[in-house]
Order: structure tokens, then sequence, then C-alpha cells
């Protein structure tokens, strides 16, 4: 994990440098401006972890500038206050504004050096909330003893220990998130935030600000990767991203370094990036969708998630995870599997994976108040996923009665499933097909409800 960046701003040389000396030899990593402009221009080029503002400066106080800070909503760094005579109404407004602490001069460096660290330990653990909260992280760790996720968990916690970039490759539903926080848990990055994004989210008329940033005047809005430094970033669906932000995000690996939108300073890349996708990355790039460079930069280090009929002995254990997971987190009634029920699941094949598995449990378990799950009723729940699927091969007649745009949806749906079927799931030639650019069609497939995948699986059974 990299060293906490400070800034130290403080208009007397040589309690800066002296106060830039010790921090460096506590092995943080520390710059220094000597009034208000100069801290400004530090501010932008990178967000510290903490800031050491001196109250008292030639072009301006430190109070002024906390304020013009905390209005632009730069309230993600903790700052301490430094002053030889600041009056009680100067700290009580730093402390009404936002600032940690008001520490005094001349300074004593043992009561500093224990601010600090307090106040860095109190704003990462500020970060992790907000991104927890933001991200609605849940399921910390991969389930399962099996032999498939054993050997997995093991080859996670070697990548670890490295800083690479690495790619995540698995079917819709098999656990790539569950297992990017598994990593980003056992890595020297853990105390950093855990950030996940599905790139199919972001429009891609505001990816760039979204993913890099932007700058207004002197308002900051920090991007995806500012926000995941000193952690993680996990970009699910790659394969969404369109082809500029995708140049974009290149340049930035390869530099390690990347400019706000409307800015002129470069920005440090200081996160690691995991990405994701459940489709042929390897396809895209040859369909000219995907771009072969990020492609190989992405997959130095390839992780294939298994789905779950590859490793379904770990079928009993799930069940009872999400069965624990569901009645202390919504007050579910408890119900237990019976072992024809848990034998049946057993050998059923999911093609919905682990995320089909976490759905069934929570309706099985919303459906009765509390006895024991027999296999009659599991086969009338498979049966239940079953028609559901089914329905995609169910051409919809269109209401000649219901608004106009109403009715296009329902025309849209109908032509995407007539032609997925014809193409057996293939994206690439529905596209064609289509005339539909390949980003936007997973965006309109997506909004529609529509897996390509369940065309496939559906259209190999019935061959």
């Amino acid at each position: 994990m990299s060293a906490p960046y400070i800034l130290v701003v403080d208009d007397e040389p040589d309690i800066r440098n002296l106060v830039q000396e010790i921090l460096v030899d506590e092995g943080y990593e520390v710059d220094v401006a000597e009034n208000g402009a100069q801290a400004r221009q530090a501010r932008d080029r990178r967000t510290p972890d903490l800031v050491l503002l001196d109250v008292w400066m030639p072009d301006e106080d430190g109070v002024s500038l906390l304020r013009e800070w905390m209005q632009h909503g730069h309230n993600d760094m903790p700052v301490i206050m430094l002053s030889g005579h600041a009056t009680v109404e100067t700290a009580v407004e730093a402390t009404r504004l936002g600032a940690y602490d008001f520490v005094e001069k001349p300074l004593s460096l043992s009561k500093l050096l224990l601010t600090v660290e307090q106040a860095l330990e109190d704003g990462r653990q500020q970060r992790n909330a907000t991104a927890l909260h933001r991200y609605s992280i849940t399921e910390d760790e991969p389930v399962g003893k099996s032999q498939a996720i054993q050997e997995l968990k093991q080859q996670l916690s070697t990548i670890a220990e490295h800083a690479s970039c690495l790619l995540m490759l698995g079917e819709s539903g098999s656990g790539k998130r569950i297992f990017s926080r598994y990593l980003h848990a056992t890595c020297q990055r853990c105390e950093g935030p855990l950030i996940n994004v599905g790139v199919a989210t972001i429009s891609p008329d505001h990816s760039d600000v979204e993913l890099f940033g932007r700058e207004r005047g002197e308002e900051i809005q920090p991007g995806l990767l500012e926000q995941a430094t000193g952690g993680t970033l996990f970009l699910e669906d790659i394969g969404d991203m369109d082809m500029v932000t995708q140049g974009r995000l290149l340049s930035a690996l390869q530099t390690r370094q990347y400019i706000r939108v409307g800015g002129t300073e470069t920005v440090p890349l200081q996160a690691r990036i995991i990405a994701a996708s459940q489709y042929d990355l390897d396809m895209l790039v040859k369909e000219g969708l995907f771009r072969q460079d990020l492609y190989y930069h992405l997959a130095v280090v390839p992780v294939h998630i298994p789905p779950l009929r590859e490793h379904h002995e770990d079928v009993p254990e799930l069940l009872q995870y999400y069965t624990d997971f569901f009645v202390t987190q919504d007050k579910l009634a408890y119900r237990r599997f019976s072992l024809s029920a848990q034998n049946r699941l057993r050998n059923y094949d999911w093609p919905g994976n682990i995320l089909e598995l976490r759905n069934l449990v929570q309706r099985l378990l919303l459906a009765d108040d509390g006895s024991d799950i027999l296999l009659e009723e599991v086969e009338e729940a498979l049966q239940t996923g079953l028609n559901e699927r089914h329905l995609i091969n169910t051409k919809p007649a269109i209401d000649f009665e219901i608004p106009l745009r109403d009715a296009r949806i329902q025309f849209e749906r109908a032509y995407l499933e007539h032609n997925l079927k014809q193409v057996e799931g293939s994206v690439g030639e529905l596209a064609k097909i289509s005339g539909i650019e390949r980003t936007h069609l997973y965006r309109k497939l997506r909004a529609l409800g529509l897996n390509p995948k369940d065309y496939t699986r559906l259209n190999n059974k019935a061959g």
C-alpha cells in the first residue's frame, strides 16, 4: 500500500521544512506550499490524505482557504490547523468549517505526530465507510471447499502480493465481485478503499468524468480512479466501455497518471485496477469492439471464475450461507433445506450460477414461516424459474392500444428476441443484423432484461 500523502502549508520556511523532514522520516509522502495559491495548485494536482494548514499566511488566511475547500466539496481530506497566535474564535470557526484539529505553535512534535496518525486513520475509516455505503458491498468471503474454489483462492492470494492489473472472466452471476473483494482484502491495499462500478451503468457521454474526474475553475470533482487512491477500483463489464474511454484508460495504465476533464495538471494513478467481463473479450478484440492493446494490458494476469456447475459440491454450503445471510440481514424466518432438496439442487445445472442460487434461497425463505424446505417446493421453484427463462422464446404480441413509446419497447424486445434465437445468442451477429453499435446493443439488451447467454443455452439444449 502506498504511503499516506500529506500536504504541509506554512509561510515560515523553518517550520515548513522541519515538519516535512520529520514526516518523511516517519514514512509519509510529503509536499509543501508556502501560501494559499501554492496550496490550491498542490491540492488540484493530487488530493492529499491529510493537510497541515497554517492559519496566518501572507496572501490569505488558512481559515478562508479551508472554507473555500469545504464549499467546493473537498471534504474528503482531514485538515489540521496550525497557528501561534490564533484566538478562540478562530479555532471555533475552523472547527465549525470541518477542521479535524487545531495545533498551536511552537509545535510539540510528539503531539503533532500523534494527531497526524489519528487524523489519517479517521480519514481512512471515513473513506471506507463511504465507499461501502455507496456500493453496498455485503458478501465478503468466497464460499466453498471444493478444489476449484480452493485453487482459485490460492491463485488470488498469490496475485495479491503484486500490484499488476487483473482481468476476471466468468459467466454472469458466477461471483466475480465477491472474488474481487477477496483479492482486495488479502492484498497490501486492503486498508484503502474498494470501489465497484458497473461500466454498463455509466453513460458514454459521462464516462470520462466518472472515471477521471473534472475541473471547473477552482471546483474539482474527483473521478473513480482518484477516489480509489491507495486501494482498488473494480470495473465490472469492461467489455461495455466505449472505445474513446478505453483509449484514455489505457494511457492512464501505461503512464500511471491522467488528466481530469477540463484540467491541465496530471494526477498520479495510485489504485489497482481489476477488470471483469462475462463476455469473450478476445472475440470483441477480433471484431474491433475492444482495443487489443488494452486487452493485453489488463490480461497480464487473467483469472477464470468457474460457473457453479463446475463446483456443484459447494451447493449445500452455499445454501446454508445464504440462508444465514437473509435470516440475519432481512430478518426472515429460518428454514432448513431437507437432504432431498439439497441433493436436487446439488445436481441442478444452475444456468444463473451463484446469483440464481442466492435469489432462489431468498424466494424460498420469503414463502413460508419456518417449515423445512422439501423437494416438492424446490421442484416448484425451479420450474417457475425455468418458465421465466422460456418466456424469452415467446414472441410477445404488440398492444396497439398503448402509447407509442411502450409499443416501440415491445417491438424492440420481440425483434431482438427473434434475432437472438436465430444467431444463438451471438451479440456480434446480432449487431450486424440490427445495425446497432455493439456497446449500445449490450446496454439495450440489459435494459430490456435480455441475456444473450440464455438463448445460447436454451438453443443448445433444444439441439
